[in-house]
């Protein structure tokens, strides 16, 4: 009888010990899965404002300005557009 609850004894602490150990692992990632999660957050935020500023720099005001003072370019005057319809365009290519 000694014999067997000594077994039971042994099966029991390595139960418990197996329990903290996964225990202590599940805390550790859910501990590192907030984290990833932050910087996912994060990582979002900075791409809005990535984005934003993107739109910013590609204004056609700002381009206009910078194609005009660095550049030298300007937009050409009413009488030298020409507006080409859909069968003038299939001719061109």
């Amino acid at each position: 009888m000694t014999r067997l609850n000594l077994i039971l004894l042994g099966i029991l602490v390595g139960c418990a010990l197996m329990l903290v150990t996964s225990q202590h692992q599940a805390r550790k990632l859910y501990v590192e899965l907030q984290k990833e999660q932050e910087l996912a957050r994060q990582l979002d935020i900075e791409w809005g404002q990535l984005q934003l500023e993107q739109s910013t720099w590609a204004t056609h005001a700002r381009i206009e300005k910078i194609a005009a003072r660095n550049l030298g370019m300007r937009v050409p005057s009413a009488s030298r557009v020409q507006v080409l319809g859909r069968k003038a365009e299939n001719e061109l290519k």
